[in-house]
């Protein structure tokens, strides 16, 4: 049995994405940030041994053609820089399009994930039962996965959520066995991958 890190990654991206924008600074591309520094140090000790980020699958949008194919290639080079980095990629559900309302009224195409947090709800708790997990690391604050935690820790799996100092979801918290809080500090931190001194 082993510690295992889930990662919703839009939710992620999200969050990181908000601590940018708070102290003002530009982001760097995401097939650019040091996904694995900052994990290896907010995590350090924990003896993580498999590391999985979930994204939704994109396809072609045929309203937005332009907009779906800069997205399926943002996507390619992120998974593959993360599976670079040591991490796994589970591509699953998918990226709905629809259109809201925008600025003044004018409809405007919004890309939302469906079925991440189902597949993620499925892997905790099939780790659980299978007895392949001794503790799980939930990187996600969607309250969704609220019961999955529930159902981790009956079957006496521990459950940490990794969350961020800025806005934390109380309820995972509270769910929770233990948080770990990533500081805005230790994401800006890691806005662009560290070289080795020995490369």
């Amino acid at each position: 049995m082993e510690t295992i890190l889930l990662i919703d990654g839009e939710n992620f991206k999200g969050k990181i994405k908000a601590v940018f924008k708070e102290v003002e600074k530009k982001r760097p591309g995401w097939h650019e940030y040091d996904f694995k520094g900052l994990l290896d140090k907010v995590l350090a000790g924990t003896g993580v041994k498999r590391k999985v980020f979930y994204f939704a699958r994109l396809k072609m949008h045929e309203e937005s053609r332009e907009k779906s194919q800069q997205l399926i290639e943002e996507q390619r080079l992120l998974k593959n820089h993360l599976e670079q980095q040591g991490f796994e990629v589970v591509l699953t559900g998918r990226v709905r399009g629809q259109l809201e309302d925008g600025e003044r009224r004018k409809k405007v195409l919004v890309f939302k994930e469906k079925g991440v947090d189902v597949k993620i709800a499925v892997d905790m708790v099939s780790l659980a039962c299978e007895k392949k997990a001794k503790e799980i690391i939930l990187g996600s604050s969607d309250s969704d996965l609220q019961p999955a935690v529930k159902e981790v820790r009956d079957r006496k799996v521990g459950c940490v959520y990794l969350g961020f100092e800025s806005q934390p979801n109380k309820g995972l918290s509270y769910t929770t066995d233990r948080t770990v809080l990533i500081r805005n500090s230790e994401v800006l931190e890691f806005a662009t991958i560290q070289k080795s001194l020995l490369e």
